[in-house]
């Protein structure tokens, strides 16, 4: 808090709760200690950055005007979180009557003659308990969720994995997979024994220079339905 002849101004720290890609608010309590009507204008070393409602105004005697300074959406955080923004508030007596629509930058000008107050505001950016602070997670804030979505899901995989475990070592599912692995290999062996028999044909069909037989045709159909019985058993 500051305390001059003509305004009392709180907080003297403008305190951003930051996250990225969202606009951020927070309040200055300007009170007027005096009689008089007190006319205020506020700067800051980075306009684009913030937007100050209102900016310039009339404070009535013995009374509190809020001014909301608010913070557009960054897209990327300091390494170090550190804010180098600074804001100047200005305060000047002004005649009875006047409003917010007859302020000038004259009014604030100390070279002709006017007593103008200053009070200088920094910048602080705080962080939540449930943010993670951008120096664990690098140059960029990761969203909120991210990291026990993660552990959630690795949990969900365990899980898994000990179930189809648990139903692997059944006494029926053994049994099933002994069965089609037996029936497997006995279809691949005879499917070798029917390869080698089709080659001694072949060989035999090439010395008498003759067509294949109707056995050798009816073998390789026999071989086709083999296969695909394996095939739809796998």
């Amino acid at each position: 808090m500051s305390t001059g002849d003509l305004l009392t101004i709180d907080p003297l720290e403008l305190k951003f709760p930051f996250e990225l890609r969202k606009q951020i608010s927070c309040s200055l309590q300007l009170s007027n200690k005096t009689d008089n009507h007190v006319a205020f204008k506020v700067k800051t070393t980075n306009p684009k950055k913030y937007c100050v409602r209102p900016n310039t105004g009339i404070v009535l005697p013995r009374s509190t005007c809020e001014v909301i300074v608010t913070m557009q959406a960054q897209k990327e955080a300091p390494a170090d979180m550190q804010c180098k923004d600074k804001f100047l508030l200005q305060s000047v007596k002004a005649p009875d009557g006047v409003t917010a629509k007859d302020i000038t930058a004259e009014m604030f000008n100390r070279e002709a003659g006017n007593v103008v107050e200053e009070c200088k505001l920094r910048v602080v950016y705080v962080f939540s308990h449930q943010q993670t602070s951008p120096s664990q997670e690098g140059s960029e804030l990761v969203p909120r969720g991210s990291i026990s979505d993660n552990s959630e899901f690795v949990m969900a995989a365990r899980t898994f994995m000990d179930q189809l475990d648990t139903q692997d070592k059944s006494p029926e599912a053994k049994a099933l997979i002994t069965k089609l692995t037996d029936e497997k290999n006995k279809a691949i062996q005879q499917n070798n024994k029917l390869r080698q028999e089709l080659e001694l044909l072949k060989r035999e069909s090439s010395k008498s220079g003759g067509n294949l037989s109707f056995m050798f045709v009816a073998l390789i159909g026999l071989i086709g339905l083999i296969m695909g019985y394996i095939m739809k058993r796998s």
